[in-house]
């Protein structure tokens, strides 16, 4: 059946973002789910699925989860036709481990759901699951990413799935045949040595991590095979074996090691789950999901996404969702933060450096089977200036279709406009300043006020939250080593030292700054000094003798004012430092 667009009418007072199909990926795909929609349930909202297991920090990686089907819901709801995106917290499951950093005597509470572990010392929350969950619905929120959460502690204690469970139990030998055909042990090592690719520690984890990867497919012994696991009721952990069931009166009879031992009716129980492999296609089934994405723990025939593509269809009645599987999301300058954090990094971490319109660009411009890095290193300054670029590019008009599309994905949803700067300065430029004047509000703002005449700061808030987050970076992600610290006083050995030559490009520098005193004429003149001293003007092109002639010239003035011979680019350094200091530490 072909989908049925909406109207142009429709169309009318929603935001255009790709004009082509072809060139943008994310309209491809909402095409192919809206087709599919019309095939599956014609008339019906869309639901567009992602899951999240709040076992532990909820890294970059697992945010590509939510973000392709978010993006693809927003371009689904900008034509006008209902959709709706939601998120499963797999809340229910198992606490598996203890992370890094946490209290070994954790391991206790080890078998138990997520909710029913204690939130790591000194949280304010009262749960595990709840924990990581918070930081993550800040970011989304942050991000302008509408979900409805679903719980599955609540979903399953409230007995919302009782009618599944039971079914389950039911068909639990067509079940176990069907897994039967993949009891092949996969694990995220092994799916990567299938795809012919090593996979990092990362990695792994990100496939641990999200609730797809290390799960039984439920327990067969004297009794037989059950797709249903209990938690115990006494100790709360799953280490439990079900010994006997009836269908007709659905008792089920359950020991678990800790000794306890009940029959319960299982039409009245709400203390377990079905085992992930089932759990899964039930819930696709169940909320008629027809789109969501898998990362790379399903890229093997014995995934949990093949074989619940088979259970949905075979035992549930339902078909599987369509969606792409999505590339690993590396991080630029992670080592750093793991050694500090005992993780990868969290979406909450990259808001507090970056502004969520960048962070979103990073996602909406690469196709999900393509990887990338967030860049927590000095990368995050050429990414900035390659957003500031493309920004100029939109405006004028001259930006690539796709480009333009990733661009208005990334600075709005269907629901208006992301929180923008309103004066985007530089990032290199800001990170600069706060690193010179090490936070000074006052300083700061001198600075950034003399950076253009013609269209001066006269508030900092004109320049937030741009700036703070380059503040942030500076003071999180920049060794103490490579922060910048202009001298107190001048280095007389050096001024003593130099020959005519170079006492003569300290005078030009100064004779030129109260005419230059800005970001542009400084620029201007310090690459200018070294081409008058060669007889040249100061818009001759350079020749490679010139250039070494600027870069030794630059060395001298890093040397003068920081004691080193690299530093923040000069212009703004020598306005962050101002007139007066230059030209005492210069020898005027």
């Amino acid at each position: 059946m072909e989908p049925s667009f909406p109207t142009p009418e429709v169309w009318k007072g929603t935001p255009t973002v790709a004009q082509s199909t072809e060139t943008d990926w994310v309209s491809r795909i909402a095409d192919e789910v809206v087709a599919e929609a019309e095939r599956r349930a014609p008339g019906k909202p869309i639901v567009c699925a992602s899951g999240l297991s709040p076992s532990g920090p909820i890294h970059l990686g697992n945010l590509r989860e939510v973000m392709v089907p978010h993006l693809v819901a927003d371009e689904i709801k900008r034509r006008g036709i209902p959709c709706e995106h939601i998120l499963s917290w797999d809340d229910y499951d198992r606490f598996r481990k203890v992370p890094a950093g946490i209290d070994p005597s954790w391991a206790e509470h080890i078998g138990k759901p997520l909710t029913s572990v204690p939130a790591p010392e000194g949280s304010e929350h009262p749960n595990w699951a709840e924990h990581f969950k918070a930081a993550m619905t800040w970011a989304l929120d942050e991000l302008g990413i509408e979900v409805r959460g679903i719980s599955q502690t609540r979903m399953y204690t409230s007995g919302a799935y009782r009618e599944q469970i039971l079914f389950a139990m039911r068909e639990r030998e067509r079940i176990d045949a069907v897994l039967d055909r993949y009891r092949t042990k996969v694990t995220p090592e092994s799916a990567a040595k299938k795809r012919q690719k090593p996979m990092d520690a990362a990695e792994i984890e990100a496939a641990e991590g999200s609730g797809a990867a290390g799960e039984d497919d439920g327990s067969s012994g004297s009794a037989g095979y059950f797709p249903y696991k209990p938690y115990c009721t006494v100790c709360e952990r799953d280490l439990t074996t079900i010994t006997a069931y009836d269908d007709d009166t659905t008792e089920m009879t359950y020991a678990c090691r800790c000794g306890h031992e009940e029959t319960v009716s299982l039409s009245e129980f709400d203390h377990g789950k079905l085992v992930w492999k089932v759990d899964w296609p039930m819930r696709w089934a169940y909320e008629g999901v027809i789109f969501e994405p898998s990362g790379v723990d399903h890229q093997s025939p014995g995934s949990s996404f093949v074989v619940g593509g088979q259970l949905v269809k075979e035992i549930f009645g339902g078909e599987q969702p369509i969606g792409p599987m999505y590339a690993f999301v590396g991080i630029s300058g992670m080592a750093k933060m793991s050694s500090s954090k005992g993780g990868v990094p969290t979406p909450a971490d990259a808001l507090e450096i970056m502004e969520a319109p960048l962070l979103r660009w990073l996602y909406a411009r690469r196709k999900p089977n393509q990887s990338f890095k967030v860049a927590f290193d000095q990368e995050i300054q050429r990414l900035y200036d390659e957003w500031d670029a493309l920004e100029r590019k939109v405006a004028e008009g001259a930006a690539q279709p796709a480009d333009a599309a990733a661009y208005r994905r990334a600075t709005s949803t269907v629901a208006g406009d992301l929180p923008r700067t309103p004066h985007p300065l530089p990032y290199r430029t800001l990170a600069s300043v706060v690193d010179i004047t090490t936070g000074d509000e006052e300083q700061t703002l001198r600075i950034l006020g003399e950076l253009d005449p013609e269209n001066p700061v006269r508030s900092l808030d004109e320049t937030r939250p741009r700036l703070d987050r380059a503040q942030r970076w500076i003071t999180t992600q920049v060794p103490a080593e490579q922060r910048t610290r202009v001298r107190e006083e001048p280095d007389t050995e050096l001024l003593a030292s130099l020959d005519d030559t170079r006492r003569e490009s300290l005078r030009l520098l100064l004779d030129g700054l109260d005419e230059h005193w800005s970001l542009d004429g400084l620029t201007t003149l310090v690459y200018g000094v070294p081409k008058v001293q060669a007889g040249l003007t100061p818009d001759a092109k350079p020749t490679p003798e010139l250039k070494v002639a600027q870069r030794s010239f630059f060395a001298l003035l890093y040397q003068l004012l920081v004691g080193r011979d690299t530093g923040p680019r000069l212009p703004t350094l020598l306005l962050a430092v101002g007139a007066d200091r230059v030209r005492k530490l210069l020898g005027a």
